[in-house]
């Protein structure tokens, strides 16, 4: 079986990043960077879900899982405001 890899609909997320801060000048590749940001987070966001499945002794990744995911916890907070000082 081949697996076709999908692009990054490039043109879709120039508009919404020209949408939301028009005054912005992209770079070439700036909407790929977007993207690529945008699939790591995913998956981290789906690894910690998987964890907090597993945590829970759940098979199945349910939305709370997901949603205490996505929560920032303590240590990442403290970590965040430390580089952003």
């Amino acid at each position: 079986m081949v697996v076709m890899q999908r692009t990054a609909p490039r043109s879709t997320l120039r508009k919404i990043i020209k949408k939301h801060k028009p005054q912005l000048r992209l770079a070439a590749n700036a909407d790929l960077l977007v993207h690529l940001s945008f699939l790591l987070f995913l998956h981290r966001l789906a690894e910690e879900a998987r964890t907090n499945a597993f945590e829970n002794k759940s098979k199945i990744i349910k939305p709370e899982h997901t949603i205490a995911a996505a929560k920032p916890s303590q240590c990442c907070s403290v970590s965040y405001l430390a580089l952003s000082l």
